[in-house]
C-alpha cells in the first residue's frame, strides 16, 4: 500500500481536526519512514523477486521491527503517547496510535504473504492484491478519492488555501505512478533511499495546514 496510507492520514482529519495533517500523516506512514533506514542499516533485509508479477516485485525477507502487527502496536502507543504528553489530548493520541497500527491492516490487502505478526516472524500475512495492478490501481485510488472528500468536509470554514493540497495530491500521483511504471534498479539500496523521501510529503502535509487564506507567497 502506497496511496492508501496517505488517505488513511487525509480520513483521519475528520477524527482528529486539531492535529495537524503532517503528524497524521508521519503516524500512518511511521512503517515506511522506518523500515528504508533499517534497511540500510542492515537490520531488516529484502530482495527482488523475478517470480511476482504485478506491483512491488519484492521479497521482504525480515522487517518486523517496522513491519509487524506487534512492533507497530508498541510504536503506536509510544507515538499516541508521546502526542498525549505534548498536547493533553486523548482522543487524538487514539487516533494518531489506531493510525500507526492501520499501516499494517492496509498492507495485509495488498501485500503477498509476508507481513508478520510478530518479531518472531512465525506467522505471515497477506492478500496478495499487489498481484493485480489494475486491482490495486482502482483500491488505492478510490481511497483516495474518498479521504480527500473527507478531508474536505473536515477542514470546511478552517480558512484554508485549497492549492496546496492539489499540489500535494499531485506529487502524490506522480510519486505513484513513478513506483509503478518506471523500471526497477538493480540495487534496492537506491529503492531505500529513494523511500526516504517521503519525508518530503510529511513535511508538505505539515504545510498544508499552515497556509490560510490570506497567505500571499512571497517573490523572493
Amino acid at each position: 500500500m502506497f496511496i492508501g496510507h496517505y488517505a488513511a492520514a487525509l480520513a483521519a482529519k475528520v477524527l482528529a481536526p486539531r492535529v495537524s495533517l503532517g503528524t497524521l500523516t508521519c503516524a500512518a506512514l511511521l512503517a515506511d519512514l522506518m523500515f528504508p533506514v533499517l534497511f540500510l542499516l542492515g537490520l531488516e533485509r529484502a530482495h527482488w523477486h523475478a517470480v511476482h508479477t504485478g506491483i512491488a516485485p519484492i521479497a521482504f525477507d525480515y522487517f518486523p521491527f517496522s513491519h509487524s502487527l506487534l512492533a507497530l502496536l508498541l510504536w503506536g502507543v509510544l507515538f499516541g503517547g508521546l502526542h498525549y504528553r505534548w498536547r493533553r489530548d486523548w482522543a487524538a493520541a487514539a487516533v494518531l496510535a489506531a493510525l500507526v497500527v492501520s499501516h499494517w491492516l492496509l498492507d495485509a490487502v495488498v501485500h503477498r504473504p509476508d507481513l508478520p505478526l510478530g518479531l518472531a516472524d512465525q506467522v505471515r500475512i497477506g492478500l496478495g492484491l499487489w498481484n493485480s495492478t489494475v486491482a490495486t490501481l482502482a483500491v488505492e485510488l478510490s481511497l483516495l478519492g474518498g479521504a480527500l472528500m473527507l478531508y474536505r468536509r473536515a477542514t470546511r470554514g478552517l480558512g484554508l488555501r485549497r492549492w496546496p493540497l492539489w499540489v500535494f495530491v499531485g506529487l502524490l500521483l506522480a510519486a505513484y505512478l513513478l513506483l509503478i511504471f518506471a523500471p526497477q534498479p538493480a540495487d534496492l539500496r537506491a529503492v531505500a533511499w529513494a523511500g526516504l523521501t517521503q519525508w518530503l510529503f510529511v513535511a508538505i502535509a505539515w504545510w498544508i495546514d499552515r497556509l490560510p487564506v490570506g497567505f500571499v507567497l512571497s517573490p523572493v
